[in-house]
């Protein structure tokens, strides 16, 4: 665990190195000239800054919160299609049978009816996960350096392949040019697979109160498509994260200037404590206005990192490494549904591997 977390740490300090850099020029310039041109009127008092730094504790805080809100409440949709995939699977394999058939099909036609019923809803998923990784103009993470650094070698498979090649195998080619010629591709996924289920039910391969219970889930799978739409397409709201970055580099561009009069007056309470100070506490004294750079580099890297927390957590569809793995939970769940429906082993994909320790 220790080791786990001390790896972390030095992940998070490569991630944000470049802001570092500019915090140690940002605290290095006010010292010197503080100290080394004697610039003495240029120090700020503390108490404000100090007003300043907790209000914006709690206006962090509160986009934190909120940013965490949107990324937790993606992953709770996904794992409600977790669910209702499974559940829908246990009703394709029971619910589709010839019992109120007049003219009987073999069970092989039934399996096939079921593996195609099963392939179009790994369909939806795939079309699904396209429709949300593609890129919207207030994502950041294909624009910030940090993040382009650190995912440069990772592999998105929505990036790297089209929907049109990954829907290869999963539909019929006149349902594949009939979803790729619709805006809304998830949609016209779950729009075929509502009309086969009602032409299965008129021909009496579904009882009827079974396939309100499968139109049921069909209507459940719309819903968690909204609440994924929703959280793609409307973004954390512009004024507030705009204004709180305005307003963190504005506390981080003032802070040296508060910080190298409080270190120099704690030098000089050092030198009064001694009636003869020693020849060393002189020193000590001069040095430790110095210590106002490392102290406002870390007050600073520790607002700064909170921010760009929240930043990323904004929009959990991007691809980065906080996201939600939507490429390796539906692959979960085609491994999960193909093989309850006895599909072929040797054709069902593997699991999505991690790049990095990340989840894709």
């Amino acid at each position: 665990m220790y080791a786990k977390r001390n790896y972390s740490l030095k992940i998070m300090l490569l991630w944000t190195r470049r802001n570092i850099y500019k915090f140690i020029i940002i605290s290095t310039i006010p010292t010197v000239l503080y100290v080394v041109f004697d610039w003495k009127f240029i120090h700020l008092p503390w108490f404000p800054l100090a007003m300043v730094g907790s209000a914006l504790a709690f206006i962090v805080g509160f986009k934190n919160n909120a940013s965490y809100g949107r990324l937790w409440e993606a992953r709770k949709v996904w794992g409600g299609i977790v669910n209702a995939s499974r559940s829908f699977t246990i009703m394709v394999n029971d619910f589709i049978t010839h019992e109120h058939t007049i003219v009987s099909r073999t069970d092989l036609d039934l399996s096939r009816i079921r593996k195609e019923i099963i392939m179009r809803h790994i369909a939806w998923m795939t079309a699904l996960r396209h429709a949300l990784r593609a890129p919207r103009g207030w994502e950041m993470s294909n624009v910030n350096s940090s993040d382009i650094e650190y995912m440069k070698d990772v592999k998105i498979n929505e990036r790297i392949y089209s929907l049109e090649d990954e829907l290869q195998g999963y539909l019929s080619p006149s349902e594949q040019t009939y979803i790729l010629s619709k805006k809304n591709k998830p949609a016209a996924c779950l729009n075929l697979q509502s009309k086969q289920l009602r032409t299965l039910k008129e021909s009496g391969y579904i009882w009827e109160f079974s396939f309100l219970e499968m139109e049921r889930l069909i209507t459940e799978f719309f819903t968690l498509q909204g609440k994924l739409e929703r959280i793609k397409n409307f973004p954390y709201p512009r004024q507030f994260a705009t204004l709180n970055l305005f307003f963190i580099w504005i506390f981080i561009l003032l802070l040296p200037f508060g910080t190298i009069n409080v270190f120099d007056e704690i030098g000089m309470k050092i030198l009064e404590s001694y009636d003869t100070p020693p020849w060393y506490i002189e020193i000590i004294r001069q040095g430790f206005v110095w210590l106002a750079i490392p102290f406002s580099v870390i007050v600073s890297w520790i607002f700064h990192t909170m921010e760009r927390i929240g930043e990323v957590s904004e929009n959990p569809f991007e691809g980065i490494a906080n996201d939600v793995p939507i490429t390796t939970m539906s692959r979960g769940i085609e491994i999960d549904i193909r093989e309850m429906i006895d599909d072929d082993p040797t054709k069902i994909p593997p699991p999505i591997p991690e790049q990095k320790g990340i989840q894709m």
